[in-house]
């Protein structure tokens, strides 16, 4: 066992893990810079995983380059304890950590299906599960993907685009139906289907045993992988152990602060922080917000005292769909929605009773981010005439 002493101590090494340490830099070239992190990996980009490396992308650029900035990384490793009035740290191999500033960047665990009967699911969410997969993707290899979400979507057409055999299973009546409005929804659905992909919506999973996915309807899936893509649970429990405020996340004020500390931060898919564009509280878990907070909460535990007004953006493709959205989406908003093609390109705007908008889908129109943001941040009511300026 040895212990370590550091100006500035990074829990995770994820995406905001090395973004923080690049804020870091920018102001203090010269602190001590620690990152501990569960993968034995160095920090990597996450969307290829379900996007850029299925259609041809090269592994080798995935790599965020964190030990080009005078880090010392200890990788295999996780933070199991915390003295924050102590400023140390302790890992699971029993090597300790004094710091002056540390970064909760612990990101989160996917959720898994209830119930334990799951044997063999990958949940998808690391390098490492790409690897696993794309060795079983042989052309004509048959997968059930649980979920219809984000993941779920993504994965399943990275797949079938792959020659694989693909069925989809989850419990909502449509492809991102969470997400997109009904119409959208059901339009993605049937999009599905028509490019090979089987989809039972309305259905959840009973048990997975032996390579065979047994639905809560009776029906049985022979499947040579399954892969499950069910969102994540914030990793909240160091910040909980040490008596930090925890509300779905952990609690931090505009500078990344938690627990009103000068030297306890947190960033990126675990923080719950406020969003100031929308009026509110929030945590986000995609790559924009993990790039930006994290760099900008690693910039303010070196003293550059910014606060994060960033309104992130998340995008994804779906075989030969794609968008950008901004802002809070949710399916059961209500909507204007601006057609160039019916679901094929346009623009649906998430709005309030006052038809002021929340959120922006910018479907098959790109380039449109930041004039999506600065009518949300306006906050005057749109019309469908509005949304025609975006498209």
């Amino acid at each position: 066992m040895s212990e370590t002493e550091t100006r500035y101590l990074v829990v995770g090494g994820g995406m905001t893990g090395d973004a923080a340490c690049k804020g870091i830099r920018e102001h203090d070239a010269d602190g001590t810079v620690t990152l501990v992190g569960a993968e034995s990996h160095p920090p990597y980009k996450r969307p290829p995983l379900t996007k850029d490396l299925w259609s041809g992308g090269d592994e080798e650029k995935i790599w965020r380059g964190t030990d080009q900035l005078d880090v010392d990384l200890r990788l295999g490793r996780t933070i199991v304890s915390l003295d924050a009035d102590g400023r140390l740290a302790t890992d699971d191999a029993g090597d300790t950590y004094r710091y002056d500033k540390v970064l909760l960047a612990t990101g989160g665990r996917p959720r898994h299906l209830p119930g334990g009967g799951a044997d063999g699911v990958v949940y998808y969410r690391t390098l490492d599960d790409y690897r696993q997969v794309r060795g079983l993707a042989k052309d004509g290899a048959r997968f059930v993907v649980v979920g219809g979400g984000f993941i779920g979507s993504e994965i399943a057409a990275a797949l079938a685009s792959n020659g694989c055999s693909v069925t989809m299973v989850f419990p909502d009546p449509g492809v991102c139906a969470r997400l997109f409005p009904a119409e959208l929804s059901a339009f993605v659905t049937d999009y599905y289907r028509e490019k090979g992909v089987e989809v039972l919506a309305g259905e959840t999973v009973e048990a997975v045993a032996n390579g065979t996915v047994r639905t809560g309807g009776g029906t049985e899936l022979e499947a040579d992988g399954v892969i499950a893509g069910l969102g994540i649970e914030p990793a909240t429990e160091l910040a909980a152990a040490i008596g930090l405020p925890v509300d779905d996340g952990v609690v931090v004020d505009e500078l990344g602060r938690a627990g009103g500390r000068e030297d306890v931060f947190s960033a990126g898919d675990v923080a719950r922080f406020p969003l100031a564009a929308l009026g509110h509280a929030a945590r986000v878990e995609h790559e924009d917000h993990a790039n930006t907070h994290g760099r900008m909460v690693g910039a303010n535990m070196a003293g550059a005292g910014q606060p994060y007004d960033h309104l992130p953006f998340f995008y994804s493709d779906l075989f030969e769909l794609g968008y950008e959205a901004v802002g809070d989406l949710d399916s059961r908003q209500r909507v204007v929605v601006s057609w160039k093609e019916p679901n094929r390109k346009g623009v649906i705007a998430y709005v309030d009773d006052e038809n002021r908008p929340r959120g922006f889908l910018l479907w098959d129109v790109w380039g449109k981010v930041d004039a999506a943001r600065d009518l949300i941040r306006a906050g005057e009511p749109v019309d469908e005439a509005a949304l025609g300026d975006l498209a």
